[in-house]
């Protein structure tokens, strides 16, 4: 076996639950979890410098292996020091390997058992990414965390097409930990799919955690599935994973998924729902999700939440967000993208301190309730 990578720490389990929290220890820092990542895809966080991704209290954010590799390539990025100095990050990064990229690519991508061949939605080229290759980008990207190249199984499946589809995912697996560099600082996390399917799920985390990774993730949900299946995925496999290495949701979510899977011992979240609602206008708040181009907004001189700390809502008012959005300004963006990721920093701030307190699953009730309610008015 490989030695492990990182150094992940388990400070509290939650009296009333499975909530977790924790520290990871990287090469370059330290991330307390549960943590969100806000989604750096292209090297960026949308509409943000780095300084004030930090200033809202992110820890370690999410890049993306297909969109760098095509994008401006690995091997420039390495030339000029890796991806931490390339984007003047110099926090936790993680790495996605591409997979959820290339299912989203449809027709334009053909799966093998050598790796995976598309072409590239920027200009038409074919490509091939092999497991092997997908830690060789992410050697050369230099990130904290690597993920292994996945297939993600589609929804809906049938039984034989997510059996077939975890046995890739199992053989990529294998491939991917025999080809990653002894002497790398970088961990490499292991994917466990299998559909719907509770008895694929169980063999992927029986032959998955067989191979020692440094962490493990739960990949193919969100795909399209009832948001019930998905929840029952993640209250079903996750006690399965080792306790003492991180768990990781990819992909998730919503402020309600991120609560409920906590509660099932989940440490680590990806989603681009933050910063892609704040582009498209819809701002979270406890009381009530705000579509700000709404004309209820015109004269609204109140801040954007006023149990906010952001910069946005320290300093501007609805009206003033309205007004920017509607006149499609830079800034709207970059306010709105603010306050989203303070939102859900502060979220998991207040996560953390009730898994401290032991007070998790009566923190859990309550904000779904208030959730809830919101959705509904």
């Amino acid at each position: 076996m490989l030695p492990l990578k990182q150094h992940f720490k388990i400070l509290n389990i939650d009296q009333g639950s499975a909530a977790r929290r924790g520290l990871l220890s990287t090469e370059h820092g330290d991330v307390q979890t549960p943590a969100f990542m806000p989604v750096g895809t292209q090297g960026t966080v949308k509409s943000l410098t780095p300084d004030m991704v930090k200033s809202l209290g992110a820890e370690m954010i999410l890049c993306n292996t297909y969109h760098l590799y095509l994008r401006p390539g690995h091997q420039l990025i390495a030339s000029l020091g890796g991806l931490h100095r390339f984007m003047n990050w110099s926090n936790p990064i993680l790495t996605d390997s591409g997979g959820f990229q290339v299912y989203s690519l449809g027709k334009l991508r053909k799966i093998t058992e050598e790796g995976v061949i598309f072409q590239s939605h920027i200009d038409g080229s074919r490509h091939k990414i092999t497991p092997e290759l997908a830690v060789e980008i992410q050697e050369a990207l230099n990130s904290d965390i690597m993920m292994c190249l996945d297939e993600c199984t589609p929804y809906p499946a049938t039984f034989q097409e997510a059996k077939a589809s975890l046995s890739l995912t199992l053989s990529w697996a294998e491939r991917s930990r025999k080809s990653e560099e002894p002497s790398s600082f970088q961990a490499l996390y292991g994917i466990i799919q299998g559909g719907m399917y509770p008895e694929l799920r169980k063999r992927a985390v029986e032959e998955i955690t067989a191979m020692d990774f440094d962490g493990y993730a739960l990949g193919g949900v969100s795909v399209g599935e009832p948001k019930q299946l998905m929840e029952q995925i993640v209250a079903e496999t996750t006690p399965l994973l080792p306790v003492d290495r991180p768990h990781y949701l990819m992909g998730v979510g919503t402020p309600e998924d991120i609560v409920k899977a906590v509660a099932c011992g989940i440490d680590l979240f990806d989603c681009v729902m933050p910063t892609r609602c704040a582009r498209h206008g819809l701002l979270f708040t406890n009381k009530e999700k705000v579509v700000i181009k709404s004309a209820r907004y015109r004269t609204d001189s109140g801040p954007l939440d006023s149990d906010c700390d952001c910069y946005t809502c320290r300093n501007f008012s609805r009206a003033y967000l309205r007004h920017l959005y509607m006149a499609g300004e830079i800034l709207a963006m970059t306010l709105n993208t603010l306050h989203n990721i303070r939102y859900y920093m502060r979220l998991m701030e207040q996560i953390r301190k009730a898994i401290e307190g032991n007070s998790y699953a009566a923190f859990k009730d309550r904000f779904l309730k208030n959730y809830l309610m919101t959705a509904a008015t």
